[in-house]
């Protein structure tokens, strides 16, 4: 598939790509191709009035397992933009200190300033591989530096010539053009040679506490990260094949510009990028003034408060620089069963303007995510066993099959939405798993709707197992 890039993503494009991978849900697939669009729009407008153009934040309602957050994460893979997923629920803990909202905007800048990097990385990565063959070949072959010097390692039969009738630079400089030679023909890959690696990073750590204490502990990592690593290198012996990928990695590292990264990285975050706010619901709390509840409405309202000067606009330090949340992309997620988006704080349902209802999933849409998705379980585990020499095949009666299975133990357990495929195939198909390589060689194998009565009715017909197993 030809790679698409933002500024030529029409609305009706995304849609269709997203098709790929979610089964139905036009509406909130139309909601979120026009909120990307709009934004492509906006950087396109004219200056004085594109300041004052703000994207318009969605609020995704349906129950689990409905494709809320892929069409979230699609859409980001799609444009390319910086996309974080957080849930509301970790911004609250007994006693109302959660960690600091601000927060996800500081975990999307590290996002942005690794994508920027990688993609810097990619570019310089052919100067950083010629860079690499000579660093190399000076392992190989060392450079001459007294006239006694000479390589004893190196035989005449590798060298192609008798080193004893050549002079040092001459022999030095005939040798090192032999070994480019079998380098690039893959010769010397499983030879082994001494390169010098970046020592590994100190753990990560956090400081999880009032305001202002999270950006505290992420430069005191910082600090004592420096202090423990010092710049200095560890020595390791690796093949050719491995130790080119290491020092690649490492040289392509040194040819980027990081200031500039740093720089393009803030622009992406203030932008393009996208926040999901998972399970907003669970922080939405009785507004009429009824504190039945007590203190758990009073800490969910805290939360809401914090929330919205990050959504309404503002900013954020982070350790790369500040950050204004003005044009990024808030999407909320909820399944509001207990609750109803008017129990949100009425300055935060404001800041949520485009509301898409996401349908629950029948056994029409189960048969559709078995078979037409790119990514589908089905695919996935015919992947997996064909590793193994297992061709798999499901007939057309045992897909309709588990659809159905899944569409009734969702109705009459829990409705889990297409999660609970996951755990049907994973019953249905156990045996198999297990059963191959040892019992089960190379071959086919056809998934029949016989097999799958034969896996799944006892587990189907005990209620009380299929609550925990299914």
């Amino acid at each position: 598939m030809k790679q698409l890039t933002e500024n030529n993503l029409t609305p009706r494009q995304i849609v269709a790509e997203l098709d790929k991978y979610v089964i139905g849900q036009k509406d909130a697939k139309r909601s979120v191709a026009i909120a990307l669009r709009n934004r492509w729009r906006r950087l396109k407008s004219d200056p004085e009035i594109r300041e004052e153009i703000v994207p318009n934040n969605i609020l995704m309602i349906g129950p689990t397992g409905v494709g809320k957050t892929e069409i979230a994460r699609r859409l980001a893979k799609l444009s390319g933009a910086p996309f974080i997923k957080v849930e509301a629920t970790k911004f609250t803990e007994v006693g109302y200190v959660g960690r600091d909202v601000e927060s996800m905007i500081r975990d999307l800048t590290d996002l942005a300033l690794n994508m920027v990097k990688m993609e810097m990385q990619e570019r310089v990565k052919e100067k950083a591989a010629g860079i690499v063959e000579e660093k190399i070949l000076d392992i190989l072959i060392p450079p001459v530096r007294k006239k006694s010097q000479s390589n004893s390692s190196v035989s005449t039969s590798e060298v192609g010539f008798d080193p004893d009738t050549a002079s040092d630079a001459e022999l030095n400089e005939r040798t090192r053009e032999r070994f480019r030679e079998k380098l690039k023909n893959g010769e010397l890959e499983d030879r082994n040679i001494e390169i010098e690696v970046d020592k590994k990073k100190t753990p990560m750590m956090q400081v999880f506490g009032p305001q202002g204490m999270e950006e505290m502990g992420v430069n005191l990592q910082d600090m004592l990260g420096n202090l423990t690593r010092g710049g200095r290198k560890n020595k390791r012996s690796l093949p050719i094949s491995e130790a080119r990928e290491v020092m690649i990695e490492q040289e392509s590292e040194k040819l980027i510009d990081h200031e500039a990264a740093v720089q393009e990285a803030l622009e992406r975050v203030q932008n393009q990028g996208i926040v999901f706010i998972d399970e907003i619901d669970k922080v939405a709390g009785d507004t009429t003034g009824n504190k039945g509840s007590g203190g758990a409405d009073v800490s969910r309202q805290g939360v809401q408060r914090d929330l919205l000067p990050i959504v309404e606009g503002s900013t954020v330090n982070t350790k790369h620089g500040i950050v204004k949340t003005d044009h990024i992309l808030f999407i909320g997620s909820g399944a509001f069963h207990a609750t109803k988006p008017s129990d949100l704080i009425p300055e935060l349902q404001g800041r949520f303007p485009i509301r898409v209802e996401l349908d629950s999933l029948n056994e029409s849409d189960f048969y559709d995510i078995l078979t037409q998705p790119k990514n589908a379980l089905t695919k996935q585990y015919q992947a997996m066993l064909k590793s193994e020499g297992v061709s798999v095949k499901f007939s057309d009666d045992a897909v309709l099959e588990i659809a159905k299975i899944a569409a009734e133990v969702n109705q009459e357990v829990e409705n889990i939405g297409a999660r609970r495929l996951q755990t049907i195939l994973s019953s249905l198909l156990e045996e198999l798993l297990f059963a191959v390589p040892d019992d089960i060689g190379t071959g086919e194998v056809t998934i029949d709707k016989s097999y799958v009565h034969k896996q799944l009715d006892g587990l189907v017909k005990n209620k009380d197992l299929s609550h925990y197993i299914l």
